[in-house]
């Protein structure tokens, strides 16, 4: 769907009312019946959202009470505009205004976000009798004071959300390494970035032992994309590197996952996704900051010469790594594309992975488990996640949980003890690493299982706006 700048309000349209409080609401849109009616189940019932049917039109009321907390009022926005989605399908209204009435600026624009993020579907394999698309297609907000660029860049920003999820989404039927670096390429050519995709006989005369280990399973062939967006006079001198985990889906290997835990391992990817689209998201809205994003992809699968627990892998790197547990492939793949990334002598590397169950555990599906060693970009990563509301949860980085890296047989483990498991990941990571990095572990966020707010079910595309923000206030 689209969000639009209006200038000017337009009659007999359907129109969303917001205020802070019912005493803003502007008599000019409501009968003296309709704000009386209001007013009354405003203080008798404390309802804060109306539905006023005038038959060749409706008008939504919603009075969005401010705290003066910008992350808390910019978030009851979003999920108020999840709410009127809801309704504007129901009422199968296509097209509707929001006409702010004494709100701050921000909340209009928050709730169209949230109108925009919830109005997302996946119908992909349904038959056409079987699908029921939603109506709604635009939202115009009405504010002539509104910035044009940031409208453009909310429309951008939802696109790349909604490619995100569309992805995550897809099961291995429909998307194996190849058919995702396939997508990357056209993502990367409709945003101006430059992709470059190594197929198998590339990545093995580089060496990714980690990456071919992980694809020894599987029928079909490992890909790495690197995609690219340099503009002129970047305000860095040095790139920015993502990397993002992209297995498209997760049996496990040899060490099979049991029942329920193999149920939604398409979404293994997500880290990919959600790196591949960032960047485009970046290159359309032609933000000033040179970026480079790594995606290693292949499945995670049981063949007769899949590796196992005990093998010895010799990674991009040189480094010899202990297989203790082939479930934690993620980790292995990932480990290539962070040494790769040297070459470019980065200023800030960011990874993303749904990589341990331990982070999710950790913090339920409330936010991203970080960790790193760069603590102002982190700062500035955390104040993103409160302009959002995709927030940070900062784990420790301390050398211990390097410790139970250690392996009698090899340079090192790939797996540590039972406890503090998101940790020893981020330490295994570390190891490939000789820059600013950090390490985001989005294994609670990427997906949902059941609905969530505005970012609904299955894929959530968690961290494109998240990241977007980050380096939408690079100076």
């Amino acid at each position: 769907m689209q969000i639009l700048k209006s200038l000017s309000q337009k009659e007999n349209k359907d129109t969303i009312i917001l205020s802070h409080n019912v005493e803003s609401l502007p008599k000019s849109l409501l009968t003296e019946k309709e704000l009386a009616y209001i007013h009354d189940q405003f203080e008798t019932h404390k309802t804060t959202s109306f539905e006023l049917n005038r038959l060749d039109y409706v008008i939504l009321v919603n009075i969005i009470k401010l705290k003066d907390n910008f992350t808390q009022d910019a978030e009851a926005s979003r999920k108020a505009g999840k709410a009127a989605s809801e309704s504007l399908n129901r009422l199968k209204v296509s097209e509707a205004q929001i006409i702010p009435s004494e709100t701050e600026p921000f909340v209009a624009v928050a709730f169209a976000e949230g109108i925009a993020l919830a109005n997302y579907q996946f119908e992909e394999y349904k038959k056409p009798e079987k699908k029921k698309p939603n109506t709604l297609q635009s939202i115009a907000i009405v504010d002539d004071q509104l910035d044009d660029k940031s409208v453009e860049n909310l429309n951008i920003l939802v696109e790349a959300v909604y490619r995100t999820r569309d992805w995550v989404n897809m099961p291995l039927s429909h998307l194996n390494a190849t058919k995702l670096s396939e997508l990357i390429e056209e993502a990367g050519k409709e945003s101006g970035a430059t992709v470059q995709v190594l197929t198998k006989k590339k990545i093995e005369a580089l060496k990714m032992g980690g990456l071919l280990a992980v694809n020894k399973g599987s029928i079909d062939p490992p890909t790495f994309s690197i995609i690219e967006w340099k503009p002129e006079n970047p305000v860095n001198e040095k790139p920015f590197v993502l990397v993002g985990k992209g297995v498209v889906f997760d049996t496990g290997g040899m060490n099979l996952k049991p029942g329920e835990y193999m149920k939604n391992m398409k979404m293994d990817m997500a880290g990919a996704a959600t790196m591949a689209n960032t960047l485009a998201a970046i290159a359309r809205a032609k933000l000033p900051v040179h970026i480079i994003a790594l995606i290693p992809a292949t499945d995670n699968r049981v063949d007769g010469n899949a590796y196992v627990t005990g093998d010895v892998i010799t990674m991009y790197d040189g480094t010899t790594v202990e297989v203790i547990n082939t479930d934690a492939e993620g980790r292995m793949i990932m480990a290539d594309a962070l040494s790769y990334a040297k070459k470019y002598d980065p200023l800030l590397v960011m990874d993303a992975a749904t990589l341990t169950g331990a982070a999710a555990r950790a913090i339920g599906g409330h936010g991203v488990v970080a960790m790193g060693n760069a603590e102002n970009e982190m700062n500035l990563l955390k104040e993103s996640g409160e302009n959002v509301y995709e927030r940070i949860a900062e784990l420790p980085f301390w050398e211990e949980y390097a410790e139970e890296l250690k392996s009698d047989i090899a340079d090192l483990k790939h797996l540590g003890g039972a406890e503090g498991g998101a940790m020893h990941a981020g330490k295994f990571l570390e190891h490939f690493t000789d820059y600013p990095y950090i390490h985001l572990d989005i294994a609670g966020v990427a997906f949902f299982s059941r609905p969530k707010e505005y970012h609904g079910k299955g894929g959530s595309g968690y961290g494109v706006r998240l990241l977007f923000d980050f380096f939408s206030n690079q100076q």
